[in-house]
């Protein structure tokens, strides 16, 4: 997968790394795009791996004495979803992290990671490039500040030079008279990536609009505005005849392209739609109601992005399985998912689709759940696992696991490891979960047999075995 899999612990210490590299070398923090093209051989000359995991204070997010925000290089969606000032300041932000991906996939996947892939597809650039946020770029030479909007070059093309990392974003904070509504349209309710996304932006002085902003993804090569649209609402009111015409105005400024996810005359359609449907949201006030107040993310905020302790020796792995302590050597190369399974055996944690999308692999790091087949087995240095085989005792089931066998939750059985992980983690984060927080909660695991409907029964006759 890598020659070499390195773990800095300080900043100083990544830029040194990263200027002195000389083959092939890839920034990990999330993984959860780099590892799928990893396995997929889109690096098949890869030397280094830098893990910045471990970078001291690089998980906060925080709001200075000049009104900016700051989200730091390790702050994952779901970290997003948890944060009052984000969703005081930055909503529309907070909209499109509640669309990215299932909560395990959130739980690793980092916002700067997301804006540094730079797909025009991807969710969180479309409201930060509405929100005029920037970047800071860090090198041994010092910090260089680069607008979101001078960041791309085209798809999949950055002002990223080698020896640098993106420590953080930052934006003005939005203000009570500026309502912003994120709208995606994708194949499916989780688990997609955006056919087409658009986040409008709107200054208001009583019921007139003074600015507005209409940034669209993946109908360009990069996040566009649609700027007749915007010079169009600006002095007047949202009334239906004129979300009409802005929308109609937005979608004529598409370029997109036609691909395996959809036609170009259909986004160029759909993205009427998504405009004036979120000109709507704007004018009835449905946007400020858009994330639950308390999203399903599978954390129980027992661990930290940043494990601390010994340096890492680049081989010798040092973790914690179901309470026990291993020391592994030789799995520096591979993944979480095939250290748990061929060198500890733990064999309950099952091998699915490999790229993130079926949840068999799900089990518990450092509290939170995640796919192991998107982890590097490095990451277990120091930190805390549990596998489907750990939440039981040797007298008897989990009430999750038990429910599911009292209520037929189980046909083929392959995906069932990765649904009890996930409901069990869901139970611990909220005890009392309506049927959409159920749906969410599961909404990163994939069942070919039952239809669901039995695994949902199971999961709400385990809320009320555990309240009592």
């Amino acid at each position: 997968m890598w020659k070499h899999y390195i773990i800095p612990e300080s900043i100083e210490a990544l830029t040194a790394e990263l200027a002195k590299a000389r083959g092939q070398t890839k920034i990990i923090a999330g993984g959860t795009d780099l590892m799928v093209e990893i396995r997929n051989g889109k690096w098949p000359e890869l030397d280094t791996v830098i893990d910045i995991s471990r970078l001291p204070g690089l998980d906060q997010i925080w709001h200075d004495d000049h009104d900016i925000i700051h989200i730091e290089a390790l702050v994952t969606h779901n970290d997003v979803l948890k944060s009052r000032i984000l969703r005081e300041y930055a909503g529309p932000l907070v909209q499109a992290c509640h669309k990215v991906a299932t909560p395990q996939l959130r739980n690793r996947a980092t916002v700067v990671g997301n804006l540094v892939t730079a797909s025009p597809a991807n969710d969180t650039i479309t409201p930060l490039m509405a929100m005029d946020a920037q970047l800071v770029l860090v090198s041994e030479q010092g910090e260089r500040i680069v607008a979101l909007s001078d960041f791309y070059h085209g798809v999949r093309k950055t002002d990223l030079r080698a020896n640098e990392f993106v420590k953080e974003v930052q934006f003005k904070a939005l203000q009570p008279h500026q309502r912003g509504s994120f709208m995606k349209q994708a194949l499916r309710r989780t688990q997609a990536i955006s056919v087409l996304n658009c986040c409008v932006l709107l200054d208001m002085e009583e019921e007139r609009i003074q600015k507005a902003k209409i940034t669209m993804g993946s109908v360009a090569p990069t996040i566009i505005h649609a700027e007749a649209a915007e010079q169009y609402l600006t002095g007047n009111r949202l009334d239906d005849d004129v979300i009409m015409e802005a929308s109609k105005l937005a979608a004529a400024a598409t370029k997109p392209i036609s691909d395996i996810r959809a036609a170009d005359d259909y986004r160029v359609y759909m993205m009427q739609v998504l405009v004036q449907a979120g000109l709507e949201e704007i004018k009835d006030g449905s946007y400020l109601k858009k994330v639950p107040e308390r999203p399903v993310t599978l954390d129980t905020n027992e661990g930290t992005h940043s494990p601390s302790g010994a340096e890492w020796d680049g081989k010798t792995i040092q973790t914690t399985i179901n309470g026990e302590t291993y020391v592994i050597d030789d799995s520096s190369d591979m993944t979480l998912l095939n250290m748990v399974r061929e060198r500890v055996g733990f064999t309950g944690t099952k091998v699915g689709c490999e790229e993130g999308e079926c949840g068999a692999c799900t089990l518990f790091l450092d509290g939170k759940a995640v796919v192991s087949c998107l982890v590097p087995a490095p990451r277990a240095h120091l930190a805390k696992v549990t596998t489907i085989e750990g939440i039981s005792s040797d007298e008897e089931l989990h009430p999750v696991q038990q429910s599911f066998v009292d209520h037929g939750a189980v046909q083929c059985g392959y995906c069932t490891p990765g649904f009890v992980m996930a409901s069990v983690k869901m139970l611990q984060e909220n005890p009392l979960p309506d049927r959409d927080a159920i749906k969410e909660g599961i909404s990163g695991n994939l069942c070919r047999c039952t239809g669901y409907y039995k695994i949902i029964e199971a999961i709400e006759a385990a809320c009320g075995k555990m309240r009592s």
